[in-house]
């Protein structure tokens, strides 16, 4: 199923996400895919819920120990992007490619 230029814009809006390079048209496009999936769920008579332990009257809080720690080193070795010690998030004003560009991109894949 192809994405179309006006849907990839608006995810790239709401998601703060570039969408500029096939690769990653490609893997929104696979993960409709995989969400497309739950449309074969039957859900006749299942009401929706507001939570998974709705069921519960109160939930109880378990004290908060920690068995492990400096571990900095590792866990930063997984970000893309790091300034000093802490991850780089994307800005929130992204330059988002004219609509010319995404119409190739999405020509491509």
């Amino acid at each position: 199923q192809k994405v179309s230029v006006e849907v990839l814009e608006h995810l790239e809006h709401l998601a703060l996400v570039d969408f500029r390079d096939s690769e990653g048209v490609q893997r929104l496009q696979k993960a409709i895919q995989f969400a497309d999936q739950l449309h074969e769920v039957n859900t006749d008579g299942v009401e929706p819920m507001d939570s998974v332990l709705e069921d519960r009257w109160c939930l109880y809080l378990r004290e908060d120990d920690v068995t492990e720690g400096s571990c900095t080193k590792e866990l930063l070795e997984n970000a893309r992007e790091k300034v000093e010690e802490y991850f780089v998030a994307p800005p929130g004003n992204i330059p988002l490619p004219k609509l010319e560009e995404r119409e190739t991109f999405l020509q491509g894949s």
